[in-house]
This record gives structure tokens, C-alpha cells and sequence, in this order.
């Protein structure tokens, strides 16, 4: 296994549990192993018709915002 491998994993291991799951389908996708159908949730969904509804009327992160949000992500 590469180390930037081992790094990430280490670093998914951190994460709560259904960040942990998105990941781990995201590996299985990336080696074929896995080829299912993304399912989006009812919630899912309606936050996806709210981001699309702002991006109609141009409402998006400010710059600060977007820091902000890769800060939490430790990027």
C-alpha cells in the first residue's frame, strides 16, 4: 500500500461514521469492485433542489465561506 494511501485512510478513520462509508464506496467505485447506483436520500434530494435553486439566483459561498469549509476539512 503507498503511503499517501495509508495517510488518507488514517485520516478517514477520523471522520464520523457515514463520512467513513461515503469514502469506503468511493475506493470500491475507484477499483471496480463496487457497481452500484448512487441512492440519495429524501433530504438529500431537497438540499440538492435548494443548491440548485441558489445557484439559479446566483447566491454562492463567499471566498471567507469557502476557507472556512476546506479549514474544517484540515485542507
Amino acid at each position: 500500500m503507498s503511503k499517501l494511501l495509508e495517510q488518507g485512510i488514517d485520516a478517514v478513520r477520523e471522520l464520523p461514521e457515514e463520512s467513513q462509508d461515503m469514502a469506503g464506496e468511493l475506493l470500491l467505485a475507484i477499483a471496480g469492485r463496487k457497481r452500484r447506483r448512487l441512492q440519495l436520500t429524501t433530504e438529500q434530494i431537497e438540499k440538492v433542489k435548494i443548491g440548485f435553486a441558489e445557484a439559479d439566483r446566483q447566491e454562492f459561498a463567499t471566498d471567507d465561506e469557502m476557507r472556512e469549509t476546506w479549514k474544517r476539512f484540515g485542507l
